[in-house]
């Protein structure tokens, strides 16, 4: 389930972000609820699209290597994002239409609850280990340097 929510993660932002980053006014002008929040800047849209896939290289770093190490920073990445995202698109339906409106209040909330889903049955996976504060597989034991 962690690989299956982080890969829907992984989409998203690699889309939006793409887009963005590439073509920010057709991005402005054409994804669902953006133009309730003009003005148009090209400066902050691709700003916007740099940082979005900034979270993408974390959730397709957690996606290829589902451990603890790399899950909880790309999760807790795209959280601080999304979360407050999510809560200004909340106040701000009065802008939108009533589908944009049901999507933005069901799929957004989905994102979340399904990243921080635990494992089922009791059994830990990888994912869900806890790490030694110390053990960074691209870094080695920093104790070593000492």
């Amino acid at each position: 389930m962690i690989r299956i929510s982080l890969a829907i993660l992984l989409v998203t932002e690699l889309v939006v972000g793409f887009w963005n980053q590439v073509i920010p006014a057709n991005f402005y002008n054409n994804f669902p609820t953006v133009e309730a929040t003009p003005p148009y800047s090209e400066h902050f849209a691709r700003d916007f699209g740099g940082a979005t896939l900034g979270i993408a290289v974390l959730l397709a770093i957690a996606l290829v290597s589902p451990r603890a190490v790399f899950v909880i920073p790309a999760t807790l990445a795209y959280s601080v994002y999304s979360i407050p995202h999510f809560f200004f698109h909340l106040t701000h339906l009065d802008e939108i239409s009533t589908p944009e409106a049901i999507g933005l209040t069901t799929v957004r909330p989905h994102y979340c609850v399904t990243t921080y889903r635990p494992p089922t049955g009791g059994q830990r996976t990888e994912a869900a280990r806890p790490l030694a504060p110390w053990r960074t597989p691209w870094l080695g034991d920093p104790r070593s340097l000492e």
